[in-house]
């Protein structure tokens, strides 16, 4: 059988020690099977183990191997579409649910690091950093939109402000989160993976769902064994394939790519992000950058549809690196890689049950670090008998992407260079 190792980032070169699970051989019945090991499966697991649960991970790779061990390591509160979109999407009650776990998600993953003690170089403080004058207004009422849903962390910062954290004259001002911050994303994962073995879960790695045999008691076929459970949860997100073609139908994967430069000097790191804050833009298309705990800076942005990998990512990326920090001309990098995530066509994410029995969560649309993580709670909660914040996801329209799987890819392309340019003329 094939065997899928991590792709070569930076985040797989300075991961944390962790074992090779082995692939499941042979047939077992368990409480909940888990599809996918990254946040969203690994954070449901942990979720019901506590609750006494007995839970197997599939992986069809490496724990983290998609998003969740690629990302750029922000920890940014909401979702990708803000809560006044929620607010049209759903009933009062709804939206009100959806918009109390907005700043959830963060908290989630502080309490996991701190409980299973996870070595994944945690850091407080995220800055929304505004180009246009545009911008800077959306931020101010953002401030005053989370703070109606009892938010309280956020600081606005004028053109002088924003220097002072960001050596960058790219921008006229921005919102400093102080529930915000950063990690290396890869050992989160792990880390979580440990923490789901620790209370007996058990991952299987090299392991892909190949097919749902769906009843009563739902079968999982894989390419050498079996699992027979009470409940699935499907969590494979961009990296699911076709193994739900309901699902597949209303989302589409997406690429991103990402650099590390080398190691920088102490004095250069200080001098481009003083208090050590992650960054990101506030384009449609928006950059996003941060530096590593070996003072890397870490810099993404782009996005290519239809998760096709750019035959040179140091193009794409270097650019929008120097336009921000011109200084850095004469840095190297280290390290260029791409990762997918999950674009659904309302950017909202999708939440649901098929049948009886079988629950998913799929389409964080680039912004699934903290969601995935209130996501695993919510399924767990919802397998307990305590639906309410789940079907309040639920709720949400879960829209096929217009023109079927041939056109989802340069229909999305057209939205999106319509929305670059409004960002590049300001409007």
């Amino acid at each position: 059988m094939p065997h899928t190792d991590y792709p070569a980032s930076y985040y797989a070169a300075s991961a944390n020690p962790a074992p090779s699970r082995p692939p499941l051989e042979g047939d077992l019945h368990t409480d909940v099977c888990v599809i996918g090991a990254g946040y969203t499966g690994l954070s449901t697991a942990l979720f019901l183990l506590e609750h006494g649960f007995k839970v197997v991970v599939l992986e069809s790779a490496r724990v983290g191997f998609g998003a969740s061990g690629r990302n750029g390591g922000q920890i940014v509160n909401s979702y990708s579409r803000d809560l006044d979109t929620i607010e049209r999407s759903a009933s009062r009650r709804h939206a009100e649910l959806i918009g109390a776990m907005a700043f959830e998600g963060g908290q989630i993953i502080r309490e996991r690091v701190e409980r299973y003690r996870i070595d994944c170089d945690l850091k407080d403080g995220g800055i929304f950093a505004a180009i246009t004058s545009k911008q800077l207004r959306h931020l101010e009422a953002q401030q005053k939109l989370w703070a109606r849903y009892g938010y309280d962390r956020l600081e606005l910062l004028d053109a002088q402000a924003i220097r002072r954290s960001v050596a960058s004259e790219r921008y006229l001002g921005g919102m400093l989160d102080l529930g915000g911050g950063h990690i290396h994303p890869l050992n989160l994962a792990l880390g979580e993976a440990a923490a789901v073995e620790s209370l007996g879960g058990v991952i299987y790695e090299q392991t892909p769902a190949l097919s749902i045999e769906r009843g009563e008691n739902p079968l999982i076929h894989t390419p050498r064994g079996k699992v027979t459970a009470r409940f699935v949860v499907v969590a494979g997100n961009a990296y699911l394939g076709n193994l739900l073609p309901e699902l597949t139908a209303k989302s589409m994967p997406c690429g991103t790519q990402v650099i590390a430069t080398e190691p920088l000097s102490s004095e250069q790191a200080a001098s481009l992000i003083p208090q050590d804050y992650c960054i990101e833009d506030c384009n449609y298309l928006l950059d996003y950058y941060r530096l590593s705990a070996d003072k890397r800076l870490i810099y993404g942005g782009g996005v290519v549809y239809g998760a096709r990998d750019p035959a040179d990512i140091q193009a794409i990326i270097r650019p929008k690196m120097l336009k921000t920090f011109p200084q850095l001309q004469s840095v190297s990098i280290d390290y260029a890689w791409t990762g997918n995530f999950l674009l659904t066509l309302s950017r909202l994410p999708q939440v649901g049950r098929l049948g009886s029995n079988i629950y998913y969560s799929q389409g964080c649309s680039g912004h699934g670090v903290t969601y995935t993580h209130i996501a695993g709670k919510i399924l767990a909660e919802a397998l307990r008998g305590q639906a309410e914040r789940f079907d309040a996801f639920a709720s949400l329209p879960h829209y096929p992407f217009p023109g079927g799987h041939s056109l989802r890819v340069p229909l999305s392309a057209l939205g999106a260079m319509y929305y670059s340019l409004r960002d590049r003329l300001g409007f």
